[in-house]
Parts: structure tokens; sequence; C-alpha cells
């Protein structure tokens, strides 16, 4: 009897564990799951969006690993697919790149390559002070032309040591359509992503794409895949799948109906940035978990309101930001400006970019008036 007593008791003790393991809340004073120490931070873009400059406002920052487009070595190498085929293969080199696991580039790099055969190198600050390179400080400013003069020689492997020893890792990329396709690195646990995602008037974009046609065009072949069409409506296709894609990204990133989404996506208007870039900036360091220094805010300040006009259509300089954003009103035919405001409406209407009407509105609208919301 006194056994049978006993084995009840245990069977009872046995089942209150089960409960409280696995239906009771975890106790305060439960370990928490640690978040990854490095912030991962992806500038997500399209051609002639000013993500170049956006990308520029992370690169100089002494406490971020900035790559400018790591991915343009995929679409190099696999040229024949479409955006969308690509899309697996530069979601697993961003992945790396944000783990600063620098192998990855072999698939796509020949084997005695050197840090200056990777895209862009020397627009990274990172690339262009110690570990990198010895012939600067850390906490310089450090222009293109400098860097590519000075720091061309050092070994490939200098890439992953110098990305190792930074705190945020930022990644400027122009070659997703879908944010869907990035769900798996937002859930990944060993990173912590954080997602900036710069739009522009398709209207300025369409006027700059036109400038940079040849430089373009292998890119704008892989976006329209095999539907290619031919004549002049080619370039107002590749705009109207761009527009499309920025639409999908902004509904899925802003209605943000997964969790790990939450506090994890800013939508940003270059438009938004040059009319008013120390606040803009500063909204995206805090985003991005990161300090905005007075020598930071003064660079900020100097290169959106010098004297330039952005003649060269690749190189970052100090130029009059705002204007040079609005040169579209003065440039592009406004035929031209209907036909991009058809196919890119959607993308307009919810992006909050107002249509002209008449060529007279165009040249004569104030630059606030452009506007119908604002992206904060």
């Amino acid at each position: 009897m006194l056994r049978s007593r006993r084995v009840h008791v245990l069977l009872i003790l046995v089942v209150l564990s089960f409960l409280l393991i696995h239906f009771l809340p975890c106790s305060n004073n439960a370990p928490l799951e640690e978040k990854p120490s490095t912030v991962h931070i992806l500038i997500l873009s399209s051609w002639r969006s000013g993500s170049s400059f956006t990308g520029q406002i992370f690169s100089q920052h002494p406490n971020v690993f900035y790559l400018m487009e790591p991915a343009w070595h995929v679409w190099v190498k696999m040229y024949q697919n479409s955006a969308k085929v690509l899309h697996m293969a530069v979601r697993d080199l961003v992945r790396s790149v944000f783990l600063c696991d620098m192998s990855v580039f072999d698939a796509y790099m020949s084997s005695q390559k050197k840090k200056s055969d990777l895209f862009q190198w020397e627009t990274s600050r990172a690339l262009c002070s110690p570990p990198a390179c010895d012939l600067f400080n850390r906490t310089d400013i450090i222009t293109a032309g400098n860097c590519k003069k000075i720091c061309s020689k050092y070994p490939f492997s200098k890439v992953e040591e110098a990305c190792k020893t930074y705190s945020h890792v930022a990644i400027k990329e122009v070659r997703f359509f879908d944010l869907k396709v990035l769900y798996p690195l937002l859930t990944d646990p060993s990173l912590n992503l954080k997602i900036i995602h710069l739009v522009r008037d398709p209207r300025a974009v369409f006027r700059s794409r036109e400038n940079t046609v040849a430089d373009l065009k292998r890119d704008s072949n892989i976006i329209m895949g095999s539907w290619r069409a031919k004549g002049e409506m080619v370039p107002y296709n590749t705009m109207q799948a761009i527009c499309k894609s920025h639409v999908e990204i902004y509904k899925a990133g802003s209605q943000a109906t997964h969790s790990f989404l939450k506090d994890r996506y800013l939508l940003v208007r270059y438009e938004d940035i040059v009319r008013d870039p120390l606040a803009r900036a500063a909204q995206m360091y805090r985003f991005a978990e990161l300090h905005f220094t007075p020598e930071l805010q003064k660079w900020v300040y100097n290169i959106t309101h010098g004297k330039g006009l952005g003649a060269q259509a690749f190189e970052i300089g100090s130029r009059d930001a705002r204007r040079v954003s609005q040169a579209w009103r003065n440039t592009l035919p406004f035929q031209k400006i209907e036909k991009v405001q058809k196919v890119c409406k959607d993308a307009m209407d919810l992006l909050g970019y107002r249509l002209v009407q008449s060529e007279e509105e165009q040249k004569n609208m104030s630059l606030d008036l452009l506007f119908t919301q604002n992206s904060s």
C-alpha cells in the first residue's frame, strides 16, 4: 500500500514538472537568447537613386565596415540569368559578407585576387584604413580618389581581417527586388539585420539613367530577363519593373505583419535627405545604433552644400545636392515625364511623389509641393 502511494506521488511530481517546463512562462531570471553583437545594415535601393551617397554616410563612420554592391560580382559572372533567378545567390553572398566570411567571393573572382579586384573597394573607408591600409587613420574622412592611389596593393585577405574589427557591417545593394527574399536573413539568429529602403522620385531616376545608359545596359537586361522590349519603350519598361519592386518592398516592410520586421525596416526618400541632410543622417544613424559625431555632421553638411552640379555620374563629391536632385525638372521633356508617371504611378502615389499635369507646372511648382507626404 505504502509503495503504491509513493509511486502515485512520483507520477504526480513528474506530471507537474512537465507542465511547469512546457506551459508556464519563463522566469525573469532565465537567460534570454542574445542578439549578435554586430549590427548589420542593408541599404536597399535601385540604380541612380542617391544610394552611393547614402552609402557614404555609413562608410565614413569609424565604427562601420562598408561594401558597395558586392553582388555586382554575382551579376557579372552569371549575367545570362534573370534578377529573380539570381536572388538566392545574391542573398547568400550578402549573408556571408555580413558574417565577414569573404571566401564567398572565391566563386566569382580569380584565385589570385587582390583587394583592388573587389568592386568599388575604394569607396569603403574601412578598406582604406587599418588594418586594410596603414596609410590613413581609422577616424579620417577618406575620399575614394585618395584611397585608390595609395591603398590598392594590399592582399584580399585584408578585407576579411578588417571586417572582423568593426561593430557594424553595412552593405549598399541594388540587386534585390523582393523583400521576401531577405526573410531568411531577418530570421537568422547569427544576424542583427536592419534594412534602410532608399527611394527616389522616378522622374529623377529616369533622367539620371538616361545619362548612364551604356553603363547600366547589362543590369537593365538582367532586370527585364527573357522579356525584353525593343525600341523607345525599353527604358520605360525597366522603370516600371523598378517601381513595382519598390511598391512591393515598401508594402512588405511597412505593414510589418511579421514580428521579425518590427523596428527593422526604415523607408527614406532621397529628396528628404537633400532637403535636410543632418536630420535624415541623424535618423538613419539612430536606426542603425550609431553615434552622429561632430566630425561627421560637418562632413554631411559640407558635401551636400557645395557648388558642384554632380557632373560625374558615379563619383561622390561636394555638390548642391538639393539643386541636383531636381535637375530633371529643367532637362526632362514633359512627354517623357508623362510616360514615367504612367508606368510608375502606383509607386509615386504610395511613396508620396505628386504627379505634375503640365510643362508649366513641371517648371514652376515649388519643391515642397512635389511631395504629398513626409517619409518619416
